[in-house]
């Protein structure tokens, strides 16, 4: 189940990336539309880190090797 929270998580950060792209090729800077899907795909990316380490530090997450 976390697995998939993280994963949904990055599909939606990976949406906002796309939808800035797309608001800067369509909008040619006429709105702010492209900083906004930005600002929220870097606030997306701030929360998903700060909730691994939160998790990884009350034990919800453990982390482990490749192959070990």
């Amino acid at each position: 189940m976390k697995t998939l929270l993280i994963v949904a998580v990055l599909l939606v950060i990976l949406w906002n990336l796309g939808a800035g792209l797309y608001y800067m090729l369509v909008d040619k800077g006429g709105s702010k539309r492209t900083v906004n899907a930005l600002t929220r795909r870097i606030a997306i990316s701030i929360a998903l880190i700060l909730g691994v380490v939160i998790a990884a530090s009350m034990g919800w997450l453990e982390f482990h090797g490749v192959g070990g």
